[in-house]
């Protein structure tokens, strides 16, 4: 009887001592489900960044859950939601927010046309950056350019600007070579 008492009046501690004890179950059982739906198709840098995006989803869905048993309302979490979707509509499209270099990001991962090692060239009006991608963060893309410079390109205008997959790497450009002087006066007629 008092174990029954006790279990009723502390369901939400035993309700949470479970969900953070399941959370490593769900979140490994998100991951293989995510292994078992790409099967090698992904490259290993876009493999880490989807585990991490599941081990989040995860992560936000017990959150949740764990919010509904403690007493936290369905319209509290519908204005938090309204919240996080007036943010992400400044994300993507307030230009030099710090959002819309993250909400860039995730364009980038799902979209497949550009990973890790490939030659691209970022065109900007008459100008352009080229290089290979070493590095695609959560905040901007680093490139190695041919000459061995690193040129770091926000994720937001790296989406916003159009970029070409260039088929091989782009050989370097020969400097102008030196006038040929003489040293001497000049002379004339010879």
């Amino acid at each position: 009887m008092e174990i029954t008492e006790f279990l009723l009046s502390q369901y939400r501690l035993i309700i949470t001592l479970l969900v953070v004890l399941s959370f490593p179950i769900f979140q490994s059982a998100a991951v293989k489900l995510l292994h078992r739906v790409t099967r090698g198709r992904i490259d290993e840098h876009r493999q880490f960044r989807a585990e991490l995006l599941m081990k989040i989803i995860v992560a936000i869905v017990l959150l949740c859950t764990t919010l509904v048993f403690w007493g936290i309302e369905l319209k509290g979490l519908l204005v938090v939601g309204s919240s996080l979707f007036a943010m992400a509509g400044v994300a993507l499209f307030a230009a030099w927010s710090l959002l819309s270099n993250l909400t860039s990001f995730l364009i980038m991962f799902i979209q497949n046309k550009y990973k890790v090692g490939s030659w691209v060239r970022v065109i900007d009006g008459a100008n352009f950056v080229e290089g290979r991608i070493v590095e695609m963060g959560l905040m901007n893309v680093m490139l190695r350019h041919i000459d061995d410079h690193k040129v770091i390109y926000p994720n937001n205008l790296f989406v916003t600007r159009p970029v070409i997959v260039l088929a091989d790497e782009p050989t370097k450009p020969k400097p102008p070579a030196a006038p040929k002087r003489t040293l001497g006066p000049k002379t004339k007629g010879k």
